[in-house]
């Protein structure tokens, strides 16, 4: 048998039937090991595995630098679960995610084109990565940063909400506002449509031969100048008399 940090308890812990190793939970040193560990006890506890058989199971769920680290511990230094969880702790502690202080809050405002319910989820998504933080302080910094304003003054009528409260709230205001966004909407349409039909129509330009004097439509075709003259064969003043007559 090759070098183990594992003692000789562990390693003659035989595995339940049908245990699932947990091959799909891989830790490489760059997240939280907190995360990981706490994920890792949850599935052996739904599972049921002793002590000794956690301590086997966990070196399944390491990669890269992580598994590195394992396979480097002195030979027969774990006894224990715990004793794994230590130095893996002690190893990755500079991983460990640190948590927001409640007054980082304060930042976190609705944006300018940003509808309430996103800025809602962006808030709840804020509130799982503060540490101890209570309602007064999360309906405090809510407020602040709501460009809703009747929601905002509804939310000043109690001194305290809890963020169960808040969302129930919230849904009549979301829906409001969702509506009249839709109504806006159907309005700019409607005028760009009306817009459109009231624009002037113009007629195509006319052709070559019409563009400098169009014929109107009943005025015989002209007759073009004589280029040359039949002589006259009697006297001017006769032809006149003639005309007269």
């Amino acid at each position: 048998m090759g070098a183990t940090p594992f003692t000789e308890r562990i390693l003659r812990a035989k595995l339940p039937k049908g245990f699932d190793k947990p091959t799909d939970m891989k830790y490489d040193g760059t997240k939280d090991p907190q995360e990981h560990l706490m994920a890792f006890e949850a599935r052996m506890n739904l599972e049921g595995a002793s002590d000794a058989v956690r301590c086997r199971a966990f070196p399944v769920t390491l990669a890269g630098p992580a598994i590195k680290w394992f396979n480097a511990l002195l030979n027969g230094s774990i006894a224990s679960f715990h004793d794994i969880a230590r130095k893996f702790m002690a190893q990755f502690t500079t991983r460990i995610t640190k948590a927001k202080h409640p007054i980082s809050f304060l930042g976190v405002t609705q944006k300018q084109e940003e509808s309430t319910r996103k800025y809602l989820d962006r808030f709840n998504d804020e509130c799982l990565t503060v540490d101890g933080l209570t309602d007064s302080v999360a309906s405090l910094c809510l407020t602040n940063g709501l460009m809703n304003e009747d929601f905002r003054k509804h939310l000043t009528t109690k001194p305290v909400w809890t963020m169960h409260e808040i969302q129930n709230v919230a849904k009549d205001y979301i829906n409001d506002e969702e509506v009249s966004q839709v109504v806006a909407a159907n309005k700019r349409q409607h005028a760009a449509t009306q817009h459109g039909n009231s624009a002037p129509h113009h007629n195509p330009p006319p052709k070559d031969n019409q563009r400098d004097h169009p014929r109107p439509a009943n005025r015989p075709p002209r007759i073009e100048k004589f280029s040359n003259y039949t002589p006259l064969t009697a006297p001017i003043t006769e032809i006149y008399y003639q005309i007269a007559d």
